[in-house]
């Protein structure tokens, strides 16, 4: 069976991409807790290339790595690539994105998601970029997924991300789609791997 290190140490995350890679009959592990990723990049690609990468040439195998976050129109962008930094807890952020907001009518925003599979060598063999767009409502609905899923309305289905069920919302979102674009190419990666 194929390996495939997953550039976190988050076992939520591992658990995810099981689940977005479950058709694939490979073994997916978590990179070692002490080989640490500093994400310096200036977008999310960036950060996924050079999380893949650091993790494959340091393990010697094939890794994936995948970054996203949310950007928001009237924010300039914000939190962007610092979504996971933008406080401390998912409800601080929550609580900072809307106090940030304010009351302006402007709430488009869109999750985005850049995924990457580094060879052994370091060398990206691919990747991908999916957004979902949406706008943030004014207060949380919702009690499923994580992050910003429950101000992330998502105006084709009429819910929140926190208010859709799990395969759902696997199938619209950002992530979701990233990782279905990489099935056309990814099972010719076995010989790589």
């Amino acid at each position: 069976m194929k390996q495939l290190i997953v550039a976190t140490s988050n076992p939520g995350k591992l658990a995810e991409m099981q689940t977005y890679l479950s058709q694939l009959d490979w073994e997916l592990t978590l990179k070692p807790p002490e080989l640490e990723v500093e994400e310096t990049g200036t977008s999310f690609r960036e950060n996924a290339q050079l999380k893949a990468r650091t993790v494959a040439q340091a393990m010697g195998k094939c890794a994936i790595a995948d970054d996203s976050g949310l950007a928001v129109a009237a924010l300039n962008g914000a939190p962007g690539i610092y979504s996971a930094r933008y406080a401390n807890t998912d409800e601080e952020r929550i609580a900072r994105l809307l106090r940030e907001l304010g009351d302006t009518p402007q709430r488009e925003a869109e999750f985005i998601c850049a995924v990457a599979i580094a060879l052994p060598d370091g060398s990206i063999a691919l990747e991908r970029e999916r957004r979902c767009r949406g706008e943030i409502l004014r207060s949380p609905r919702g009690n499923n997924g994580f992050g910003y899923d429950p101000v992330f309305y998502f105006p084709a289905l009429q819910k929140t991300f926190a208010e859709m069920e799990s395969t759902l919302k696997q199938k619209v979102s950002h992530r979701g789609q990233a990782f279905s674009a990489l099935f056309p190419e990814i099972l010719n990666l076995s010989s790589s791997c």
